[in-house]
């Protein structure tokens, strides 16, 4: 009888002679099957099940956890305490509803989606709201270190969630429940929750969004990685390859869309990375041997990329900053401005005393320089606009910049936002002007008496954005009385024509106010 080749998934085989093969189909079992059928032994699934349905829902248990982790997440961000964030973290009330999700697209249970997406929605709003509160109850509200930190997500935070979320599946369904606790930790659903109502309380888009960037991604690679480590383990069983796919579809898609915002903070880490690194070879290569190099500060966020730095080199060298922006230049390919500190030292006994002296006089310089740079990203922060858009006088210690548009804010909420920035860097004079396209404030005289609350916003606009107003409708004694009083108060108007109510408008415009074109600065 001719020798025939067995097929690796032929797991055994009756020959009797020159009778014809039979094969024993009980144990013709591809590979894969057999790994997902080891795999799953000693899964208690309807155990698991249980316990996703008793705490991925919403309860009064959970809603307590919810306060409370939001409110210990809240402190840990302003004093800023990493310790105290760990506790919040261990409290880890959102896990459970987000993994159930996970465990309800894994076997399109829709009651179960349902159940665990109303718990994470309900815990997700009821903890911004409580921040959003208790940060505008707090004398403090100043963007920490760790408050920034997390308004800046990048790809590896997609990979954290990813990787913990494989962990924190495997450690359901193994019941090892030990493993949930550094998965709670590593993922911090929480704080970036609370950075969100931050954001809100504070009219900072700059922290909003980046919070709940941060946020959304946990969230979503947490429920999807979940529903994947959940097929694995035998849950959904009862699915068709059909669904299996649109599955695996939806997977993919979510988080090639989370990659696209992810993957360009991280390019930034990494150009931040590169610039640092190709300064200090630059400075290194473009001096004499024996110089070294002080102090240096990169502002990568500034258009062109700003270097500020001290070197001690035995001799001065002429140009230097125009060679090292031209070399930097090329290393970068970004334009770069340059200002290097040159404090000679001599090889000869005193050089040391010398340069610590000189060091210390740079020092002070540096400081100031760091101290502004600082107030100007604090201030860029909570105006909602790029570092590089903020102006700043030295001598006069004044900040200015233009708010970000934020629709439904009116004059009264960017006067609002001026005095939190003046607050944030109580020893600058911070001018922060609204949109061109702000609303303007309605007049009106009840009983003689002229609102004066609009007439402080209208002086505030008309002195912010260096524009006059005409005040129209009414009577003539009307109109100069308003004019008065918005002058008074550090505007400028002039009483217009008559007719109908009273009200402003720009001069340059004898209708509405003046659309966004070119916009003034004060």
């Amino acid at each position: 009888m001719p020798q025939v080749a067995i097929p690796w998934f032929i797991e055994d085989l009756h020959h009797d002679g020159d009778d014809p093969i039979y094969l024993n189909t009980t144990k013709f079992v591809p590979r894969p099957r057999a790994w997902l059928a080891k795999a799953t032994e000693g899964v208690d699934h309807d155990g698991v099940l249980r316990q996703i349905a008793e705490e991925a829902c919403w309860s009064g248990r959970y809603a307590f956890l919810i306060v409370i982790s939001a409110a210990i997440s809240l402190l840990g961000l302003l004093m800023p305490s990493v310790a105290v964030l760990i506790g919040a973290m261990l409290l880890s009330p959102l896990m459970m509803p987000i993994i159930g999700l996970g465990f309800g697209i894994a076997m399109l249970d829709f009651h179960e989606i349902r159940r665990a997406a109303t718990a994470l929605t309900l815990g997700a709003g009821i903890a911004v709201a409580l921040s959003v509160v208790l940060i505008l109850l707090s004398p403090v509200q100043t963007i920490t270190s760790e408050i920034a930190g997390r308004t800046q997500p990048t790809l590896f935070d997609l990979l954290v969630a990813l990787l913990s979320a494989i962990a924190g599946g495997y450690a359901l369904i193994r019941g090892r429940g030990g493993t949930v606790v550094g998965v709670a930790i590593a993922i911090a659903l929480m704080p970036p929750l609370v950075v969100v109502g931050f954001g809100i309380a504070t009219w900072n888009w700059v922290v909003f969004s980046g919070a709940l960037l941060l946020f959304l991604t946990n969230a979503i690679t947490i429920a999807l990685t979940a529903a994947l480590v959940a097929r694995c383990y035998g849950f959904g069983s009862h699915l068709s390859p059909h669904h299996t796919g649109w599955q695996l579809v939806l997977f993919a898609v979510a988080i090639g869309v989370l990659s696209i915002p992810l993957g360009a903070g991280l390019r930034r880490i990494a150009f931040e990375a590169v610039a640092q690194r190709q300064v200090r070879d630059a400075l290194g290569q473009d001096f004499p041997p024996g110089a070294r190099l002080s102090q240096v500060e990169i502002d990568h966020g500034a258009t062109p990329v700003r270097v500020r730095a001290v070197m001690l080199t035995p001799r001065i060298e002429p140009g230097a900053d125009r060679k090292l922006a031209a070399d930097l230049r090329q290393r970068l390919s970004r334009p770069v401005d340059v200002h290097i500190d040159q404090v000679r030292i001599s090889p000869e006994t005193g050089a040391v005393e010398a340069a610590q002296i000189a060091r210390a006089g740079n020092g002070d310089a540096l400081r100031a320089a760091r101290e502004r740079d600082r107030a100007i990203a604090d201030v860029a922060l909570i105006a909602g606009v790029p570092a590089s858009s903020v102006q700043s006088d030295a001598a006069g210690r004044t900040i200015r910049a233009t708010a970000a548009p934020l629709p439904g804010l009116g004059i009264a909420g960017y006067r609002d936002l001026e005095r939190r920035a003046g607050a944030a860097v109580a020893d600058w004079h911070v001018v922060l002007s609204p949109p061109n396209d702000v609303a303007l404030p309605d007049v009106a005289i009840i009983s003689g008496v002229i609102d004066d609350q609009a007439l402080r916003e209208a002086g505030w606009v008309s002195a912010r954005l260096a524009r006059t107003f005409d005040v129209l409708g009414g009577t003539l004694r009307q109109r100069t009385a308003i004019a008065q009083g918005i002058v008074d108060r550090g505007g400028r108007a002039d009483p217009g024509r008559a007719g109908g109510r009273l009200r402003l408008i720009w001069t340059i415009d004898t209708e509405q106010p003046a659309p966004v074109s070119a916009e003034r600065r004060p």
